[in-house]
Parts: structure tokens; C-alpha cells; sequence
């Protein structure tokens, strides 16, 4: 029997959680292979100082059964680099999953692979999906086809347990949310927008806007769209 091959896709300024969240669940599929692919093998930085080693680049990674891009700042020089791009086109065309964690959905999008799909991201960024070609659906996972999208970072781990239960079954997926201890109960009910204050909001409305800008310039000079 094969394993089952799950890759990440990591880049420079990358949302740590982003990654770790649903590596931690996937690493634990029974009869996987987890790979962390990069351009290089030199150690990644990630968006809070945390250094990652790949495990493939490019040119080694195996054929992947699931393929995972994971968001953050570091989005916006991955949506114009085009050995990121064809790779992660090039490994969709035959896997079986093909996903993305908060705003990695905009990388799919460079590759053309959410062209008239639905599609979610971090709340922030949602009103950019349309310049990749997909419509945004207002959840915590979307699933059109063979591509699911997960929101904002955390959502990764929901995206990680739900992947399971498709693959392996509830049982397993319930297994390992038990293992982590996966039982969330937040401090405070201001996970989402559509709880959060608006004095929360506001305190974040220019950081988004900036980073909007960014990631909109992007997709505007991607060599791939």
C-alpha cells in the first residue's frame, strides 16, 4: 500500500500557524508521508521570527496526494514568483486535494486554480477573491470540488480534522482531535467579525487596508493571471 503524500508549501513571512496548525493534524493521517517543500532547503522564516527547514524543494517533492498552501504576508512576493506558482500548478494537476489555509487561497488563484470556484480566506482579504476568479463563500472551510479553502489561520485545524474525516473517517479525525486536545473555548467571543466590537475592528481596519494593498498590487502584477 502507497502512502498517502501531503505537502506544504512554504515561502518566506509566512503565517506560522497557518501551517503548523493543520501540519500538527495531517502529520497524524495513519499511512501518510508529510512534506515541507520550499524553493530551497535553507531554512524559512515565518512571520514571528520561528525558522522552518524543508523537508523537499521543488525539484525533489514527490508527486502529492493533498497539496497545502498556507497564508501570510509572505503571500504577496509568492503570488509573483513564478517557480512557486508552476509548482504548485504543476502538483494540483494530479493530486487528489488541493487547499489552501487563510490568504494561500490567493496563491491558488495566481496558479488558476480557483477559476468559477467557491472559495473562502481570511475575513479581511474576502472581498479579493474575485480577482482570482472565485466567489467567496462566507465559512470556515469551503469545499468546491477537489480544492478546499480554509479562513483565517486557526481555521487551518478545522480544515486539518475535516481533510481526515474525508480521508480516514470521523472516527480517526475524532481520534486526533482528542489527542491534541483540540476543545477550543476562547477568553473572549471576538473570533469574527461578526461578533468582534467595532472599536476592535477599527483597531485593525489599517493594518488590513495596508495589507490589502499589498496583496491586490500582487495579483495585479502576477506574471500567471
Amino acid at each position: 500500500m502507497s502512502l498517502f503524500n501531503v505537502g506544504f508549501v512554504i515561502f518566506p513571512q509566512l503565517t506560522q500557524l497557518d501551517f503548523t496548525g493543520p501540519l500538527q493534524v495531517l502529520a497524524r493521517l495513519p499511512a501518510s508521508a508529510t512534506h515541507i517543500v520550499a524553493k530551497s532547503e535553507v531554512p524559512v522564516p515565518s512571520d514571528c521570527g520561528l525558522g522552518l527547514v524543508p523537508t523537499h524543494t521543488f525539484a525533489t517533492c514527490p508527486p502529492l496526494d493533498l497539496i497545502c498552501v498556507p497564508g501570510g504576508n509572505g503571500v504577496v512576493g509568492a503570488i509573483g514568483d513564478r517557480e512557486t506558482i508552476e509548482f504548485v500548478r504543476r502538483q494540483a494537476a494530479t493530486a487528489k486535494y488541493v487547499t489552501s489555509v487563510c490568504t494561500g487561497a490567493f496563491v491558488l488563484g495566481a496558479a488558476g486554480l480557483l477559476n468559477g470556484r467557491r472559495a473562502t480566506t481570511h475575513w479581511a482579504y474576502a472581498e479579493l477573491l474575485p480577482l482570482v476568479g472565485a466567489t467567496h463563500e462566507k465559512a470556515r472551510i469551503v469545499k468546491d470540488g477537489n480544492v478546499i479553502t480554509a479562513g483565517g489561520v486557526t481555521s487551518g485545524i478545522d480544515f486539518g480534522l475535516a481533510v481526515v474525516a474525508e480521508i480516514a473517517g470521523e472516527t480517526v479525525a475524532q481520534a486526533i482531535q482528542l489527542g491534541i486536545e483540540y476543545d477550543p473555548a476562547p477568553p473572549f467571543d471576538c473570533g469574527h467579525p461578526d461578533r468582534a466590537p467595532e472599536a476592535i475592528k477599527a483597531m485593525l481596519a489599517a493594518r488590513y487596508e495596508s495589507a490589502r494593498t499589498g496583496v491586490r498590487a500582487a495579483i495585479s502584477r502576477s506574471p500567471t493571471l
